[in-house]
């Protein structure tokens, strides 16, 4: 029978007592995982301090991976502008931009196309096949 009421011993294989579920006792000093210094853990603290907390966590944990670099010898070409748009208020088609500058209005979608070839004005695939009702011939 133990004589302190607040400490509770069990007795293991061997017969001897041992304190159980005590941590001033039990745990008197444990080394941190990751700078290996001695501290005394208050609860269930696993790491001396917060910046040892920190760098396991980071370590469990790897960033995020870096954007892979552009092939070299292959130069980056800008994205062209396939969509064609149709001012509103003056009627001037643009390529790509959907506000016009002259007249500071959203413009409106026509669909798909691009320049063409001969007078580098936009043009879009729907004014080069127009819809007749014929079914396509």
């Amino acid at each position: 029978m133990p004589t302190d009421p607040h400490t509770t011993t069990t007795a293991d294989a061997s017969g001897l007592h041992t304190p159980s579920r005590n941590d001033s006792v039990t745990m008197m000093s444990v080394a941190c995982p990751v700078c290996g210094r001695a501290f005394r853990p208050v609860g269930r603290r696993r790491f001396c301090s917060d910046a040892c907390r920190q760098a396991a966590f980071r370590r469990r944990h790897p960033g995020v991976p870096r954007p892979v670099p552009p092939v070299p010898g292959r130069a980056a070409r800008p994205a062209r502008p396939v969509t064609v748009y149709e001012c509103p208020s003056c009627g001037a088609r643009l390529l790509g931009e959907q506000r016009c500058a002259e007249c500071h209005v959203f413009c409106r979608r026509i669909g798909p196309g691009g320049p063409c070839p001969h007078c580098d004005e936009p043009v879009a695939v729907a004014d080069l096949f127009p819809d007749d009702g014929s079914g396509g011939r």
